[in-house]
């Protein structure tokens, strides 16, 4: 029972044994240094730009497809998971056994300007600042669109697993003011910007978790297992989905269970969107997060090749 109350317990010794190989810790410096030219693959990067002084760990990497920065592309911006206590833009998911980061550059290589965002852990911050964060993330791209080329009328905003709660969530705040003013947050950017988001396998139906995503996420809301329900409401997004959601694609997998409701929520009110459910459609149970395994699983390339289409459908 003290466990299921101090979550932090059993999350900082994943922290612990993870921070060998990926970011556990929320700095005031890059992780890496700052760069830009052409990578190997022909995309143009910029790496380590600061975003905001009000929070650490406030730094977003920038690709494009090729060298002509110029080109009109529509904007797809990415949060990563890691469960709220780990990860990062250069690293990705500790969770997720697949590389992501071949996944983002087979996005920006389908014609999108790239823009990869890291955010604050557990458990000097929780829920809703990483929404916060990434709300100054999206005044930045704002304000900098000239500068860095960037089209902020036609953006995709996508997450994996943690970062596909946010996005989640995000999609409520930017079209939703009712969850906007629950959560303090006043949108930059606003609904007719977006042309989709995707949802890679985020966990929100709580009541539906098991023991150990409960104790994780219970950890980043509010470090305890046990949440109130109105604790609960405030991050389950399902429940605030309104007819003005963006259109979106639904990825499931581990928590297939979560996308299912997600789509029956968006079904009920009339948006437009696409579940991608293996289990569902092949009788295929896959990793967490699988889509990220597209350039070596059929399933995974499917699902990848879906997920492009549907966001180059949505015309802005």
């Amino acid at each position: 029972m003290f466990v299921l109350t101090h979550t932090q317990i059993i999350v900082g010794m994943i922290q612990k044994l993870s921070a060998s190989a990926v970011n556990t810790v929320n700095l005031y410096e890059p992780l890496g240094e700052p760069m830009e030219g052409l990578k190997d693959n022909g995309q143009y990067v910029i790496t380590e730009v600061k975003y905001s002084e009000n929070y650490p760990s406030s730094y977003l990497d920038i690709t494009y497809p090729n060298k002509d920065r110029d080109a009109s592309n529509p904007t797809l911006i990415y949060f990563h998971g890691g469960g709220f206590f780990g990860g990062s833009k250069s690293v990705g998911d500790p969770l997720a056994e697949s590389d992501a980061t071949a996944l983002l550059n087979d996005i920006c290589a389908e014609g999108f300007n790239l823009v990869n965002i890291d955010y604050v852990l557990v458990p000097e911050y929780h829920f809703p600042d990483p929404l916060i964060q990434a709300n100054e993330a999206f005044r930045f791209l704002m304000d900098h669109s000239e500068e860095y080329h960037l089209d902020m009328d036609r953006v995709v905003i996508m997450g994996s697993s943690a970062g596909a709660i946010m996005t989640s969530q995000l999609g409520s705040v930017i079209t939703n003011p009712d969850y906007a003013d629950i959560l303090g947050i006043s949108s930059v950017l606003k609904p007719e910007q977006i042309m989709a988001v995707v949802l890679d396998d985020a966990p929100l139906a709580y009541d539906k978790f098991s023991l150990g995503t409960k104790i994780l996420v219970g950890n980043y809301v509010k470090g305890s297992f046990f949440l109130s329900r109105e604790e609960i409401r405030r991050y389950n997004n399902i429940l605030w989905v309104d007819s003005n959601y963006p259109p979106n694609v639904l990825l499931g997998s581990e928590y297939y269970v979560d996308m299912r409701d997600m789509d029956e929520a968006l079904t009920a009110v009339g948006v437009v969107h696409e579940l991608i459910d293996p289990l569902a459609e092949r009788n295929m149970e896959m990793q967490h997060c699988f889509v990220a395994s597209e350039r070596v699983n059929d399933v995974a390339r499917d699902a990848f090749d879906r997920m492009i289409a549907f966001i180059k459908s949505q015309k802005n």
